[in-house]
């Protein structure tokens, strides 16, 4: 059974936990561990279960637990097995790091298979890490994320589509991939166009970065908890606490700076040219100005990309995002922008990327059409 997806503001209003699937036959099980890749010795994901209670512990600290292929094929066997597992009520996933809940997916391995040329790799990852997010989406039991840092890109994948999302002050919130030559994915595409207006295409486009009081003003955080509250916090949900008792200390008299009126009306477009032109325009208006910096260090190609997979996604469903991105997944990492962008980002490090082309406006939308896979 699919849970409802729901997005809560912080309380619980009636019908916010969805009745149990019966769990034999979890469709999103895994039939065995014989396809899934392990490094000998190694596992950058710890588990546990108490008080009916199952917990994820992202533990890669040095790469700021970002997912690489064993980390997706262990969360999603653990998640299938615990949806069949009637002693299990409630699923938590934590992080080790006090600097990162998630940085994203391991983008610098897939940059290495695309210069390889294994595209064969490259689909394995994005299907799988795809899967982990739908599995997530539709999961029969209440799922928590506990974010105290950063989360970016598959960080989102993994606590944007759970239940609860709970953020601290010092959560750090973004999908950056414009700057890498890609594009949001792990969903995004659903997602953030359900946002308040304009919202996701502004995400989406700069890369900007929110914090915990931001995430749950917009819609994709349910939950502010101080950093300090947030080993009670777990603490009482491991304990097998009713989640609304664990929860009722959240909230905070802070509220967003996140300026809504501005990005509704700069960015409820999806032409990449006139959302640019906009700002441009906006003279003496520094938050404009520092917008149109995000853009002009994005990928031309990537930022028309993304503003057709919003568009789509707004008119989608779930899976045909996840399948849409897939397809734009497979194509775009051929690309020079994608090899440049990780290049100048992750790998070299010079934030210098020199992308073909350099201009918006000379963005061919036969290339675009064809990562979507539209035709024009």
């Amino acid at each position: 059974m699919a849970r409802q997806r729901v997005f809560s503001t912080g309380y619980f209003p009636a019908g916010f936990f969805p009745t149990r699937a019966p769990t034999a036959g979890f469709p999103h099980r895994v039939a065995s561990t014989g396809d899934i890749a392990t490094v000998e010795g190694m596992s950058f994901i710890r588990t546990s279960v108490s008080n009916g209670v199952g917990e994820i512990v992202l533990d890669r600290p040095k790469a700021l637990n970002a997912l690489d292929q064993t980390m997706i094929d262990e969360m999603y066997r653990t998640l299938g097995e615990w949806g069949d597992d009637d002693s299990i009520e409630t699923v938590l996933v934590t992080s080790v790091s006090d600097r990162a809940f998630c940085a994203g997916g391991d983008i610098k391995s897939i940059r290495e298979y695309a210069l390889n040329g294994d595209s064969a790799a490259i689909s394995r990852y994005f299907r799988s890490e795809y899967r982990l997010d739908q599995l997530i989406a539709e999961y029969p039991k209440p799922y928590v994320a506990l974010i105290d840092g950063a989360a970016m890109g598959g960080g989102l994948g993994i606590s944007v589509h759970g239940e609860i999302r709970v953020v601290t002050e010092k959560a750090m919130i973004a999908m950056p991939e414009t700057a890498i030559g890609f594009f949001p994915d792990i969903g995004s595409t659903y997602f953030l166009p359900r946002l308040p207006e304009g919202v996701g295409m502004w995400l989406g486009l700069t890369g900007a970065r929110i914090h915990g009081i931001d995430a749950v003003a917009i819609g994709l955080a349910t939950h502010f908890v101080s950093s300090a509250d947030l080993p009670a916090v777990a603490g009482s949900i491991r304990a097998g606490e009713d989640l609304v008792d664990a929860l009722a200390k959240s909230g905070t008299s802070e509220t967003s700076d996140v300026p809504l009126r501005k990005i509704g009306e700069y960015f409820a477009d999806d032409n990449v040219a006139a959302i640019i032109g906009g700002l441009r325009g906006a003279v003496g208006d520094e938050w404009a100005q520092e917008m149109v910096g995000l853009l002009e260090k994005a990928s031309p190609t990537s930022l028309w990309v993304t503003a057709a997979m919003l568009d789509a996604g707004a008119h989608s469903g779930l899976d045909e995002c996840f399948d849409r991105e897939l397809h734009a997944a497979e194509q775009i990492t051929k690309t020079h922008d994608f090899a440049e962008g990780v290049r100048a980002v992750l790998v070299d490090k010079d934030r210098n990327p020199r992308f073909d082309p350099a201009s918006v406006d000379d963005v061919d939308p036969k290339l675009v059409a064809r990562i979507v896979g539209e035709s024009v």
